[in-house]
């Protein structure tokens, strides 16, 4: 278990721990010679049955507050120090604020130096403690007089800190450790010590350090202060790293599972605004962003309208430089001159989007995210576009292993590796697309299917064309269809010429393939190569187009799919902007070059598909409409 202390400046938090440690927390010669604790202080409390109590002893000036914020991620029950002299003051108020924010729900109350006052004064004392704490999870903490000098109260401290029980932690989730101290051993190299937020770690562990992106190995490590082979959540830990300098582990960062690597700078978090502002949290305000050990400076977007002093909504953040975080971590606000804790909160979803963040749909998903990482949260963000999920990027950012062992309880199914919708809207997709489907080929039975972005948009526009591919690719592994290219049609379906018309197009269709492929004949040509009627020979290749073997590129210009698709992925490996004659030059040279005048014809017919966006004489790449023109 991991003791943090909480309280104003000079009020004994760190005699507190001496008294009952025997370990004087102020290790710095600057922090003996003011009376003041400055850094983060740690001191370790062994018990009769063996188990050891860690202690975080935090700073009380206004001026550390910043440091306090590092120490007070991770542990389970706060020590919050009242002197009897002084009474509640302004750091004990901003402690407890920030302890809230934190999620912090367990406390004992230190009222110290007690033998300084009378009764009547430890009377009054503690009916203003009380106030503090009335209305929230810790309204009933114990109130404990002491005196570290007269040792007045001490054995009743010892006794109900020993007594607590130890928080239940995420033992079942993969490894993170916040960073809060960095430094070098002689002979053993860089040490780094912090609280292990989940998972558990061993010697011989391979680790990320993140943000930075720094591989290294656990060499060796100690939880609560002795020698160990493995530690878990909860644990006060020292790891000794290998592969990596002191100046490349700071405070601030993640040491962790190496998949868990994955950065942010912008996140949404929901956020409580303190009673205490004077104003609203506005758009773009600037902020300081504390999260475990980490600090770092940013700016706010309400999701909705601003959000009034002691009111709670969405916010996006986005930070100056990037944070190793995790989806339901806590985190707080203060002003960027770090004079005063605006509000805090919980982070929702470390990968927002930058538009359209305000819609109807996006601000259902993050109600949908706000909760524990289980099977009810699966089935809340199932039943909301894009309909399918990315299991392993969702569990990276929250931290956990693999959802998959929750699909049925959530009422999903895998419809891919790793993507997975809920069975209702897999029934119903499969039903309607099926249907869809079916009514094109009774309608126009010499066609070869549906085109795949009409059938997306008369079916769920909503839906990404990446996640409408992965459902199509699901339904085709289950039987219900058959991809070509850019259309779908049902397995039985079979679009066919009839039998002299066939025998034409198969007289045609060397001449659109082979090293020519790229300046095929046009109409009139085949015309008068067959020969045939021109106005025949327009009519049979407009039907195998609308069965989707040919484009018509330009007026009675057609290129095979499969060389359509041959230059939609050269356009791909385009660095944009690109030119016309970049293009052309990519589709060959020689006798069967493409020539200036059928390049462009083909870059207008991928700019009408939205594939390519002119922009003067350039053009520029959606590399989203790449789906369109994917090989079958």
């Amino acid at each position: 278990m991991i003791i943090g202390t909480a309280g104003h400046i000079d009020h004994g938090k760190s005699s507190l721990v001496r008294a009952l440690t025997g370990t004087d927390p102020d290790r710095l010669k600057e922090e003996k010679a003011r009376g003041i604790t400055i850094e983060l202080g740690f001191a370790y409390w062994k018990q009769p049955d063996g188990r050891v109590i860690g202690f975080v002893d935090v700073p009380g000036h206004e001026r550390f507050v910043h440091t306090m914020l590092a120490g007070a991620h991770g542990i389970d029950l706060v020590l919050l120090v009242v002197a009897a002299n002084d009474g509640v003051m302004p750091q004990t108020r901003e402690h407890f604020a920030i302890l809230r924010l934190l999620g912090q729900s367990r406390a004992v109350v230190a009222l110290t130096k007690c033998d300084l006052v009378d009764a009547v004064r430890i009377g009054e004392v503690s009916a203003d403690i009380r106030a503090l704490l009335a209305g929230t999870p810790m309204e009933d903490a114990a109130i404990l007089p002491v005196s570290t000098v007269t040792g007045e109260g001490m054995d009743a401290l010892a006794a109900t800190l020993a007594a607590a029980p130890e928080t239940a932690r995420a033992a079942d989730r993969r490894f993170r450790l916040a960073v809060d101290r960095s430094f070098s051993i002689a002979g053993a190299g860089t040490v780094v010590t912090g609280t292990i937020l989940s998972g558990g770690v061993s010697v011989g562990d391979q680790v990320m350090v993140s943000p930075a992106g720094h591989g290294a190995r656990i060499r060796g490590l100690h939880r609560q202060n002795q020698a160990a082979e493995a530690a878990v959540a909860g644990d006060r830990c020292a790891l000794n790293l290998a592969g990596v300098s002191r100046d490349e582990v700071v405070r601030g960062s993640m040491v962790l599972d190496p998949i868990l690597h994955a950065p942010t700078s912008r996140l949404d978090a929901r956020i409580h605004l303190l009673p205490g502002e004077k104003k609203p949290l506005g758009t773009w305000m600037p902020i300081r962003l504390h999260h475990a050990a980490a600090e770092v400076l940013g700016r706010a977007v309400p999701l909705g309208p601003p959000i009034a002093p002691g009111e709670t909504g969405l916010v996006q953040l986005v930070l100056e430089s990037p944070i190793a975080a995790a989806a339901g971590d806590r985190i707080v606000l203060r002003d960027t001159s770090a004079s005063r804790t605006i509000g805090g909160g919980v982070i929702l979803d470390l990968r927002p989007p930058e538009r359209h963040r305000r819609t109807p749909s996006r601000l259902a998903a993050l109600e949908a995210l706000d909760g524990a990482p289980d099977a009810a949260m699966l089935a809340r963000l199932a039943a909301l576009p894009p309909f399918v999920l990315d299991l392993p990027t969702l569990a990276r950012d929250h931290a956990v292993p693999d959802f998959e062992p929750l699909l049925a309880e959530a009422g999903l199914v895998l419809i891919a590796p790793g993507r997975a919708v809920s069975a209702t809207v897999w029934a119903e997709l499969r039903r309607d697309i099926g249907a869809a489907l079916d009514a094109d080929h009774r309608a126009n039975p010499d066609l070869q299917g549906l085109p795949l972005d009409r059938l997306r948009r008369a079916i769920v526009p909503l839906l990404p064309v990446v996640a409408f591919r992965l459902v199509l690719a699901g339904m085709q592994a289950a039987g219900d269809l058959v991809l070509q290219g850019a259309w779908a049609r049902r397995p039985d379906h079979i679009a066919r010429l009839a039998a002299a018309d066939e025998a034409i197009w198969q007289r045609i269709t060397p001449d659109l393939a082979g090293p020519g492929r790229f300046r095929p004949p046009r109409v009139r040509d085949f015309a008068t190569s067959l020969p045939a009627n021109e106005r025949h020979v327009r009519t049979i290749l407009k039907s195998v187009a609308r069965r989707g073997d040919l484009y018509e590129v330009a007026q009675d210009h057609f290129f095979l799919r499969d060389t359509v698709t041959e230059m939609a992925a050269i356009i791909g490996e385009l660095e944009t902007p690109f030119s016309a004659a970049t293009f052309r030059d990519r589709l060959g040279d020689g006798e069967f070059n493409a020539g200036r005048k059928v390049a462009i014809q083909a870059l207008e017919f991928f700019d009408r598909h939205g594939l390519t966006v002119r922009r003067g004489d350039a053009r520029v790449v959606d590399r989203r409409r790449l789906a369109l023109f994917a090989p079958d």
